[in-house]
C-alpha cells in the first residue's frame, strides 16, 4: 500500500529544497489539489486550507493555483517573510474545523482570496493551442480543416507567437461575393482579435460577441486557445445552471409548503438561534427550515403525497447541501453527481406539479 504524504510536510520540504537552491517541481493544478486528501475541486474552504498551509510554509504558487486553468502547469516560490506578513495583516482571519473528505476534519483558516477575478485562462479553450494555418497554406487545405473540425475560423500565424490575421467563413464569402478569388489563406485573411489569458472573462465577452471567437495569448506571449461563441455559452450555462436548478426547486418546495401551512406554522420552523428574523411567508425560510417543517410527520400527512417521506426528506437535505457549496461559488463548477442530483429532484418536483399531486 503506497504510504499518503502528509500535504504539510511535503510544502515544508519543498521550501526547503528551494532555500537549498533546487529548483521547484512543476505540478498541474490538478495534481497538487490531490494532495490535500484527493482534493478534486477549488471549493471555498479547500482553498483556504491550502492558502494556509502555504503561508505556514512560506510559500506561493506560479501561477495561482486559484486562478489558473485545472490542468495548467505551477510551480513553488518562496514568499518574502515581510511580505508574508503584511499579506497575513491585511486578510480578514476565521478559523473554523471543516471535514474535507473522508471524515478527515482540519482547522481552517479563512483567508481573502489572493485573486478574486475569474479570468479568461481559467477556460478550457483558453488553454488548448489552436489549430492554425501559414499565409501561404492554400484556401482548400484551410478549407477542409475548418469543415473537418467544425471550426468557424482559424488562425494565420508563422509560428506560435506570431498572429497575421484570422480567416473565417465569414471572410472567405466576403471575399467572393466581391468577385475576388482567394487562393491562399493570407488573400482570404482578415485582422484578428485578441487578448490577455490575465483578463477578465467579462472584459473578454464584448470581444467575444463582436468577432465570434478571441484568441488568448498568455504571459510568455504564445498563443494558447481560441474562445468562441460557443465555448462562452457552454461556461456560461456550467456556471449557472445550478443557479437556476436551485432556483426552480425553491420555488415548488415554496408552492408546495404555501398552500398547506399558516403563518404561526412557518414561523415555528425558524432557526430558534435566529430570532431577529421574522418568517411570513414560505420565501422567509431556508432549506434547512423546509426540512424541519416537513420532517414531522404530523404535517407530512396534511401535504396527502402519496411518496415517502423519509425519502423525498433525504433528498431535500441533499440539495440543501449541494446550495451550500454552490453559494461558495467553487471556480471549477460543482461535481457532475452533484447537478445530476439537482437535475434530477427539479424533474421530480415538476412531475409531481405535472400530475396535480401538489
Amino acid at each position: 500500500m503506497m504510504q499518503t504524504i502528509n500535504p504539510k510536510e511535503r510544502l515544508t520540504d519543498i521550501a526547503n529544497k528551494l532555500r537549498d537552491g533546487e529548483r521547484s517541481p512543476v505540478v498541474t493544478v490538478r495534481s497538487f489539489l490531490g494532495w490535500f486528501f484527493g482534493a478534486q475541486r477549488r471549493g471555498h474552504w479547500i482553498v483556504s486550507y491550502i492558502r494556509g498551509l502555504l503561508d505556514d510554509a512560506s510559500l506561493r504558487t506560479e501561477p495561482d493555483f486559484e486562478s489558473a486553468y485545472l490542468d495548467a502547469e505551477m510551480h513553488f516560490e518562496l514568499v518574502d517573510k515581510a511580505e508574508a506578513s503584511r499579506e497575513h495583516t491585511i486578510a480578514t482571519e476565521i478559523a473554523e474545523t471543516v471535514t474535507i473528505s473522508d471524515h478527515k476534519e482540519v482547522r481552517v483558516v479563512s483567508t481573502a482570496f489572493a485573486d478574486p477575478t475569474y479570468r479568461v485562462s481559467k477556460l478550457a479553450a483558453a488553454n488548448r493551442i489552436p489549430v492554425s494555418v501559414k499565409p501561404d497554406t492554400t484556401l482548400m487545405e484551410a478549407a477542409t480543416l475548418m469543415l473537418a473540425h467544425d471550426f468557424s475560423q482559424l488562425p494565420v500565424m508563422t509560428n506560435e507567437r506570431d498572429v497575421k490575421g484570422v480567416v473565417s467563413w465569414k471572410s472567405i464569402g466576403t471575399r467572393l461575393s466581391l468577385g475576388q478569388s482567394p487562393v491562399t489563406a493570407h488573400e482570404a485573411m482578415e485582422p484578428h482579435a485578441e487578448i490577455s489569458a490575465d483578463a477578465s472573462l467579462f472584459t473578454a465577452i464584448p470581444l467575444i460577441v463582436q468577432h465570434e471567437y478571441v484568441l488568448v495569448r498568455g504571459s510568455d506571449q504564445r498563443i494558447g486557445g481560441i474562445v468562441t461563441t460557443s465555448d462562452l455559452s457552454l461556461q456560461f450555462q456550467q456556471m449557472t445552471e445550478p443557479f437556476l436548478l436551485l432556483g426552480e426547486i425553491e420555488n415548488h418546495i415554496r408552492r408546495l409548503i404555501s398552500s398547506h401551512f399558516d403563518q404561526g406554522e412557518l414561523s415555528a420552523a425558524k432557526d430558534s438561534a435566529d430570532g431577529a428574523r421574522e418568517v411570513e411567508t414560505a420565501a422567509d425560510l431556508t432549506f434547512g427550515e423546509y426540512k424541519r417543517l416537513l420532517e414531522d410527520p404530523g404535517r407530512w400527512e396534511r401535504l396527502s403525497l402519496c411518496i415517502d417521506r423519509a425519502v423525498f426528506i433525504g433528498l431535500l437535505d441533499k440539495v440543501r447541501e449541494i446550495r451550500n457549496d454552490v453559494m461558495h461559488f467553487d471556480p471549477d463548477g460543482i461535481p457532475e453527481n452533484d447537478l445530476n442530483a439537482l437535475r434530477d429532484f427539479a424533474r421530480f418536483l415538476r412531475t409531481l406539479q405535472t400530475i396535480g399531486a401538489t
